[in-house]
C-alpha cells in the first residue's frame, strides 16, 4: 500500500513513520501541510511533534492546512487515517475524532516506556494484534490527556472505539485511561503512545508497535 505522511511545520516525527511504514513493507510517500493533493495514496499518517509550536491549542492551527481539507474528505469516504499524539491532537481538532487532549495533570512532559492494552482489533491500524494483547510502546506528550464529557465517553465505550487503554499506571490524566480511540466508522484512529519507535529490535523497546502498520496488510487487502 501507499501510506502518505504528512509534514507539518514543527512535525518531529515525520520520517520515524514513514520509516515504519517502509518496515511493515508499505511505501512511504511524503505529503506536505500546505498541498491539495494526497498523492493517490491508499492511507494517510498524521505524526507527532509540536506542529505550529502547540499554539493557540496543540493542533488547532494545522487542522486548517490545505492537506486536511483533503484528508477530512477522504476520511470521510472510508481511507484509513492514523493521528500519533499531535497527529491525534490534530484529528480531535479536525472533528475527526471526539474528545480533546489537555495538558498531563501533573503539568510535565512525560517520556517512557508506556504499556498499553488494545481493545479494538476491528480497525485497519489494529487488525494485526489479538483482542487484549497488551505491547509496550514508547509515550512522549505534556498535553496527552484524553478528555470528554461523560456522555462522549459512554457513547464510545458502549460503541467499542476505545482503540487502546494505559496500563501500570495512567501517565497523563486521560479520563478512564484512554490513550486511543477510533471513529464510528472505524478507519480514523488517534493514539497518544508512539507505535513507530517501536518496530526494530534495534532502537525502542522492540516491535510492538510494528501490528499498526502491519494491520493496514491485513485489514484492508484482506
Amino acid at each position: 500500500m501507499k501510506v502518505g505522511v504528512v509534514t507539518f511545520p514543527g512535525s518531529l516525527d515525520d520520517v520515524d513513520a514513514q520509516r515504519a511504514v517502509r518496515v511493515a513493507g508499505h511505501e512511504a510517500l511524503a505529503l506536505w501541510h500546505g498541498d491539495h493533493d494526497l498523492r493517490g495514496v491508499d492511507a494517510v499518517i498524521l505524526p507527532g511533534g509540536f506542529s505550529y509550536g502547540d499554539y493557540l491549542r496543540c493542533g488547532a492551527i494545522s487542522r486548517f492546512s490545505p492537506v486536511m481539507t483533503e484528508v477530512v474528505e477522504a476520511a470521510g469516504r472510508g481511507m484509513p487515517v492514523l493521528g500519533i499524539c499531535n497527529g491525534f491532537q490534530i484529528l480531535c481538532e479536525s472533528h475527526l475524532l471526539p474528545g480533546a487532549l489537555i495538558r498531563n495533570d501533573h503539568r510535565r512532559f512525560v517520556c517512557r516506556d508506556q504499556r498499553l492494552r488494545i481493545e479494538d482489533t476491528d480497525t485497519p491500524w489494529t487488525a494485526a494484534y489479538a483482542p487484549g494483547a497488551e505491547i509496550t510502546v514508547p509515550l512522549k506528550n505534556g498535553e496527552g490527556g484524553f478528555v470528554a464529557d461523560a456522555e462522549t465517553l459512554d457513547r464510545i465505550e458502549g460503541e467499542g472505539r476505545v482503540v487502546a487503554r494505559y496500563l501500570d499506571g495512567n501517565p497523563n490524566g486521560s479520563l478512564r485511561d484512554i490513550a486511543g480511540v477510533t471513529n464510528e466508522r472505524g478507519n480514523v484512529v488517534g493514539l497518544m503512545p508512539h507505535p513507530e519507535h517501536a518496530v526494530e529490535d534495534l532502537t525502542g523497546p522492540g516491535t510492538d508497535g510494528l501490528g499498526f502498520f502491519v494491520s493496514l496488510a491485513e485489514r484492508v487487502l484482506a
